[in-house]
């Protein structure tokens, strides 16, 4: 299965973007981005490189899907939330902090 994981541009310089995943600031190509983008837009990321620029609030929906899933207890044979878990602990804390706000 692939997954596509939601960030929020912070710089954009060229063809690469610093993008935030849960705290965590990446490098992420925008070579085959399909819109242009800017700090602030959120950008679903496929191993390094961003294929979509989706809405603030689609990002911040998805981030929300992940941090309940996280909150679902005695669920171990979830292998969704299972791998969502082993990339949030990855990510280390301070995640969720956009997940609080409104959409």
């Amino acid at each position: 299965m692939c997954l596509g994981v939601p960030g929020k541009v912070l710089e954009v310089d060229g063809l690469v973007a610093s993008v935030d995943f849960w705290g965590v600031r990446k490098q992420v190509r925008l070579d085959v981005v399909d819109a242009p983008v800017a700090p602030g837009d959120y950008v679903l990321n496929h191993v390094g490189f961003a294929i979509r620029r989706i809405p603030a609030e689609e990002g911040l929906a998805t981030l929300k899907l992940y941090h309940d899933l996280l909150r679902k207890q005695g669920e171990e044979d979830d292998l969704m939330a299972a791998d969502v878990r082993a990339e949030i602990e990855a990510a280390g804390p301070g995640w969720w902090r956009d997940c609080d706000k409104p959409l």
